[in-house]
């Protein structure tokens, strides 16, 4: 696609988002089958009924526009899914793999949360105001993820590090 004008980038930048979202849609379905945190499971569940729900906001957005809804391919997204299925093909434990399925998801949310802030600025600047709604609805449920994976991380991690032997530290931890 050629970028000729800001409208140019935003359209672009939308298609990207939209295969963001699809491709994460599916690693999430890969991650709720493979995760054996049942907390970790039901929140990926949960996310993955969200995503389908941006991915129809995206295809809003590109309607008020009056454009028809395209993918454009996603490098960061593709490598992030690659990373995490890597990640947890790889994982020699059933608690490291539910450590590398926290660890993917909070990389995806916050990515995601960039690119739909980068989104909202652009809608807001084009006086696109149903478009801005749907893209903040859609960061504000990432947000809420990434919170909630983040909380949960240091769980996992825990429970990981006590499988193998050892006395997790709780000085110095991120809250």
């Amino acid at each position: 696609m050629q970028i000729a004008s800001t409208y140019d980038l935003f359209i672009h930048e939308l298609g990207e988002i939209y295969d963001a979202e699809h491709r994460f849609l599916e690693g999430q379905e890969v991650m709720a089958r493979e995760a054996t945190n049942g907390d970790l499971e039901g929140a990926i569940r949960q996310h993955i009924e969200q995503t389908r729900e941006h991915a129809f906001n995206i295809e809003r957005v590109f309607n008020d526009l009056g454009q028809e809804p395209r993918r454009e391919a996603n490098e960061v997204a593709r490598g992030l899914v690659n990373e995490a299925q890597e990640a947890i093909t790889g994982a020699h434990t059933t608690d490291l793999r539910d450590c590398a399925i926290v660890s993917s998801v909070i990389k995806v949310e916050h990515f995601e949360m960039g690119s739909y802030r980068s989104l909202i600025t652009g809608a807001q600047l084009m006086g696109r105001r149903e478009a801005e709604q749907l893209l903040r609805n859609n960061m504000d449920q990432e947000e809420e993820t990434a919170r909630i994976a983040e909380s949960s991380s240091k769980e996992i991690l825990r429970k990981a590090m006590e499988a193998e032997g050892q006395r997790p530290e709780s000085e110095g931890l991120v809250e």
